[in-house]
């Protein structure tokens, strides 16, 4: 049996470290800080809060760098307080007891790998952008949860994902911070000698150096490809510097360290996937690497690239996330073969045999090159991420599967599901836990279960979401005066911050990457309507937040727009932007905010998981009948916009701007105000069970790794 060499015993090294610099009541707390399963664990990110909230949240929420930089005399504190070690020790009994439960084996050859291009498991460890990546870190947590035989598999972005900064008049700009890795919940993979554990794949004309780092999330590691080493030029050390860089030619050498190296990595650690699941299309080289791999274990004439693939298909599984063709990467054949072609070459494979595999077309020698196309010939299974994604996605690569009808094109779907653990409020998991039993995350996916949801009082119910709104308004007043202070508005501006949003008022969130095509233009399509749903006795409030990426100056020019209507009504501490969007902001305004806005332009929302999230938090959505939602409404859970398409976008952004303003002042403020004597809005406690009911079953990551597991993994 081949020997690992994954990082356990680096691990172990790391932690003794860490260890060693803490008083030995304290020293549990090692260990839990290198995996970032206390982040989901009950009483976990109480363990470092309770000794200081102020300088854990100056720490990012990173237990490493707290504990690396906490005061002695806070340390020595820590460890003489009976109740805290009492805590620690329930924490780490139940952790233990945790990673101490057997694998299962999803397939019988080996474990999942699971590649893709970002994930998002924890603020502090900031290698995502947004959806894709918030999918992929629920995903592993979930796997963990179910003591699953997962691996993951990324890229290190040392500067991650942009930060956000806006101007006065709205206008976005970036910037971005370098991890400090000495402070960082990862260690650096070593082999057999103590030396990094390194991979090589051939990009522009030159050999690209990867070392690799591990990431505990509970039971399943994730493991790191990074680039910053002396033996790369400065070129090749910026291949992992960003996430989802601009320029062509270093998107391509990713998706190369990915797709290639990922393989060539797992090799070297002693790891065999009996399954690749290919998360988006970004990692779609890794079938090149396995098909060259069995061609030099076949003896006689090599076959031809599409034999070769053939015969790996069933290591293979594609999910795509992108319902619109332009959404999926292409590439001029000359940059392609620019940045890949010594990879390819040194593979033996055929350029214009892999050409014809990333074209749509295969004959055609005009179309350009993508992933996509790739990713969904070399896998036995390809599925969308919602239903209506589902359908959507047959449609568009139909090409591919020439004569057969749409109806029959080989794309199924699995819809998104998250990680309840981890985006639901600890009120609200305690509240549900007094009705559904104490392990009930474990049966989250049972429809059953859910129905004990009536049994929570109305008082109770409602003293919940009073809470989850207060705190969601605390941050809001503390972050929107750093932010305007930042920004060069007037001091009294920013300190006016400190009274803005009533925590008694309608609140309605509106999170998610700012994109033309999730419109949030819509929400400002009609200012008097909107002022007189905000400035009213029985008022409104209206956060938002969102990044751009920062080539798209369409949605750059939306957010500015907003700046620009906000100022116009006079409404500033009614309509809130927080800028800099993350996990943490998210985790609060899913949990807080009263009502979940989705606004899409249909059908280019392949699933959205953030109003799954609100659902969970007992928030109520009211969004477009698109992605998971055109599934999971059923009439009495929320509320639903027409998500038919109409061929003149400004007729249906009057059409459904319209029908969200009637919503909003005929249905949503009259439910949410209707109040019994007790001060308590019954009707709308009664769409909150209806929700908890019907959506946390169906949408949590319990369910999605279930039909992974069972529709395309186990598929015979």
């Amino acid at each position: 049996m081949t020997k690992r060499f994954d990082g356990t015993r680096d691990l172990r090294r790391a932690v003794d470290r860490l260890a060693r610099r803490l008083p030995e009541p304290l020293e549990d707390l090692a260990w839990i800080s290198y995996n970032y399963l206390w982040s989901w664990t009950p009483g976990g990110p109480e363990l470092f809060t309770t000794i200081d909230d102020h300088r854990f949240r100056l720490a990012g929420e990173n237990p490493v760098r707290f504990l690396l930089n906490l005061p002695e005399r806070d340390l020595l504190r820590t460890a003489t307080d009976h109740h805290y070690l009492e805590r620690l020790d329930t924490v780490a009994r139940r952790m233990e007891t945790d990673l101490a439960r057997p694998s299962t084996r999803v397939t019988p050859a080996g474990p999942v790998a699971f590649l893709c291009a970002e994930f998002a498991v924890h603020s502090s460890l900031p290698v995502y952008s947004g959806g894709l990546g918030v999918l992929a870190g629920d995903y592993l947590k979930e796997s963990s949860d179910q003591a699953l035989d997962v691996v993951g598999l990324g890229l290190f972005y040392r500067r991650g994902y942009l930060h956000q900064r806006m101007d006065r008049s709205g206008w976005q700009h970036e910037y971005w911070v370098e991890a400090n890795t000495g402070q960082l919940p990862i260690v650096r993979v070593r082999d057999a000698e103590g030396q990094p554990l390194k991979v090589k794949v051939p990009v522009w004309d030159s050999e690209l150096s990867a070392q690799v780092w591990r990431v505990n999330v509970g039971r399943t590691a994730l493991f790191l490809l990074d680039t910053e080493l002396k033996e790369n030029t400065p070129l090749e050390r910026w291949v992992t510097a960003r996430l989802y860089e601009g320029s062509h030619d270093i998107r391509l050498a990713q998706y190369a360290l990915l797709g290639i190296g990922g393989v060539r990595a797992l090799d070297a650690m002693g790891i065999s996937p009996g399954l690749f699941h290919m998360n988006e299309g970004h990692p779609a080289l890794a079938s090149l690497e396995i098909a060259a791999q069995t061609a030099a274990q076949l003896t006689g004439e090599r076959p031809a690239l599409e034999q070769l693939l053939e015969i790996n298909r069933d290591r293979f599984a594609f999910t795509t996330h992108t319902p619109v063709p332009a959404g999926n990467e292409t590439y001029s054949s000359e940059e392609f073969f620019r940045v890949l072609g010594h990879s390819i070459d040194e593979m033996g494979i055929d350029r214009e045999q892999l050409a014809s595999l990333t074209r749509i077309d295969p004959s055609s020698r005009e179309e350009p090159l993508g992933f996509s196309p790739l990713a969904i010939r070399c896998s036995r299974t390809t599925n969308g991420v919602s239903r209506r994604h589902g359908e959507v996605a047959r449609g568009m690569w139909q090409p591919l599967f020439a004569g057969r009808a749409g109806a029959d094109v080989p794309i199924s779907y699995v819809t998104n599901g998250v990680h309840l653990p981890t985006w639901m409020a600890p009120n609200m998991r305690e509240l549900l836990s007094q009705v559904l039993g104490h392990d009930w995350e474990r049966h989250a996916h049972d429809a059953n279960m859910w129905h004990h949801v009536d049994e929570i009082s109305d008082v109770d119910l409602w003293d919940a979401r009073c809470t989850m709104r207060r705190r969601l308004v605390e941050m809001i007043r503390s972050r929107i005066v750093v932010d305007r202070l930042a920004r060069g508005e007037d001091v009294n501006l920013a300190v006016s911050g400190l009274d803005a949003f009533d925590p008694t008022n309608l609140t309605l969130g509106f999170a998610r990457r700012l994109a033309t095509y999730k419109r949030l233009d819509l929400l400002f399509h009609n200012v008097d309507r909107l002022r007189d749903i905000i400035d009213h006795e029985q008022g409104a409030q209206f956060v938002i937040a969102g990044k751009a990426h920062p080539l798209d100056n369409e949605a750059k020019t939306v957010a500015q727009n907003m700046f620009s209507v906000n100022r116009d009504m006079g409404l500033l501490n009614r309509v809130i932007f927080l800028e800099d969007y993350d996990m943490r902001v998210a985790s609060a305004l899913v949990a807080g905010c009263d009502v979940w806005l989705n606004l899409p332009r249909p059908p280019m929302e392949a699933s959205g998981t953030s109003g799954m999230k609100a659902a969970m938090n007992g928030s109520l959505n009211l969004s477009v009948l698109d992605g998971w939602w055109s599934e999971g409404y059923n009439g009495q859970n929320g509320w639903a916009i027409d998500g038919s398409t109409l061929d003149d976008p400004r007729e249906q952004d009057e059409r459904d701007a319209r029908a969200l303003y009637d919503l909003l002042e005929n249905e949503v403020k009259p439910m949410f105000f209707a109040r019994d004597s007790n001060g308590v809005p019954v009707v709308w406690l009664t769409r909150i069970r209806a929700s908890l009911r019907s959506l946390a079953p169906m949408y949590s990551s319990a369910r999605m790794v279930d039909d992974y597991n069972e529709r395309i993994y186990r598929r015979h």
